[in-house]
């Protein structure tokens, strides 16, 4: 692997330890496009970040020398050492793609043979836990417009699977006004999981069953030379007969049978909205999740997710029919599996995430000094123009009724 040397940029608040701020763009070596939710973790500890949309990211160190290393599915990883100098330019990390290898010979029962052994060891693991933090952020956008955001740190409790529990550490959210709000969108991101123990093996339909020949169409679409793994990039979608309809890629390590990520999309997710003069047509529900990089074990935490939803909202006024969108972006970080003495709350569908945050302390200098609050410039000028209007402090107040969405039972109302 490659060593890069930083200089970082040295931070001394009166009356605090030295802190040491690392920031800068990872980028694809050979386009020079920027890398989103590159992993970036620090050597011996369990600190670290990702890079946002565009690449960026900020790191705080404790102390120095340290090595970082960056690991994103399709690239070489690569390490970074930082040292003990002043850099005041924001550093930009070149990695290398890794090469992608076609099968001379794709066996139409080889795909099914990697997801039955990732299944398998995912089943014999699903009692190991993790203990962590996560970040969370959900954006709400209406003809292209932000009318609401929330974020959230979390203490949570995971399993290799999915999110077991959370308890709120910090939060805050902010609105204009609109036709539509999203009460419990995280109960996607909370709730969502490869494989649940407690479920119906017999009627599942998840891909990670016992289920997947009578339920999927697989294809092996390449095996991926990353490092000293063979990636499998496993390309899926229900059978025609099938009505549950889902269509997405799995990312399996053929050696360890190790889930390195999981895409899916699907194309008719249930979607109504409690006020009787608004439709959603055409709504989409997307699920990304991305897994820490790890060498030594069978099965890995979670390291990010994402979580999308998009849909035509038709409004029943003159504005007639507008693009709706929700997205949220989970990082995962602080991550060990030493127990702790939180009290993990399991995902609820009467949840309510304004609530929850409501009941929390806002604390405004914990969000403009926290590096782990991964936003690009867009969202800093959303986040600046809720600032400016008092917003998360007061939460800004409904000037009439208007529809409020809800998720129960797997579908929005």
């Amino acid at each position: 692997m490659a060593s890069l040397f930083l200089l970082a940029l040295l931070a001394l608040p009166l009356g605090a330890a030295a802190q040491f701020s690392v920031r800068g763009t990872v980028v694809d070596k050979e386009t020079k496009e920027p890398l989103p939710f590159v992993s970036i973790q620090v050597v011996g500890t369990t600190n670290g970040t990702a890079s946002n949309v565009n690449g960026e990211f900020t790191l705080v160190l404790k102390d120095l020398p340290r090595t970082l290393v960056f690991s994103e599915l399709g690239h070489l990883r690569d390490t970074l050492r930082v040292t003990q100098a002043t850099y005041n330019t924001p550093l930009q990390v070149a990695m290398a793609p890794a090469s992608v290898v076609l099968p001379e010979v794709k066996v139409n029962s080889y795909p099914f043979q990697l997801v039955e052994k990732a299944f398998r060891q995912l089943q014999n693991s699903y009692s190991r836990k993790f203990y962590g933090k996560a970040y969370y952020r959900q954006l709400t956008r209406i003809s292209n417009e932000p009318t609401e955001l929330q974020e959230v740190v979390w203490n949570v409790k995971s399993n290799p699977a999915r999110i077991e529990g959370t308890a709120i550490a910090q939060g805050r959210y902010a609105a204009k006004q609109a036709a539509t709000a999203f009460s419990n969108f995280s109960i996607y991101t909370r709730s969502y999981g490869l494989y649940d123990a407690n479920a119906d093996s017999t009627k599942s339909l998840a891909l990670l069953s016992p289920n997947t020949v009578k339920n999927y169409l697989l294809e092996l679409k390449g095996l991926l030379d990353q490092d000293s793994s063979t990636i499998a990039e496993i390309s899926f979608e229900t059978r025609p007969e099938i009505k549950y309809r889902v269509e997405g890629t799995i990312w399996i390590d053929i050696e360890t049978n190790k889930i390195v990520r999981y895409k899916m999309m699907q194309p008719n997710f249930t979607a109504k909205s409690s006020n009787p003069n608004q439709k959603f047509k055409n709504p989409k529900l997307s699920v990304d999740m991305v897994f820490k990089p790890s060498d030594d074990a069978p099965v890995s935490p979670l390291d990010h997710m994402q979580v999308d939803l998009t849909a035509d909202l038709v409004t029943g006024t003159k504005t007639g029919t507008v693009p709706l969108s929700v997205n949220s972006f989970t990082y995962f970080y602080d991550t060990s599996t030493t127990p702790t003495k939180i009290a993990y709350a399991r995902p609820n569908v009467d949840d309510r995430d304004l609530e929850t945050i409501k009941a929390t302390k806002y604390d405004p200098e914990f969000w403009a000094n926290n590096p782990v609050v991964q936003r690009t410039p867009v969202e800093d000028e959303v986040v600046a123009s809720f600032e400016k209007k008092g917003a998360f402090g007061t939460m800004v107040k409904k000037a009439e009724p208007k529809a409020d969405v809800i998720i129960r039972n797997g579908k929005i109302e």
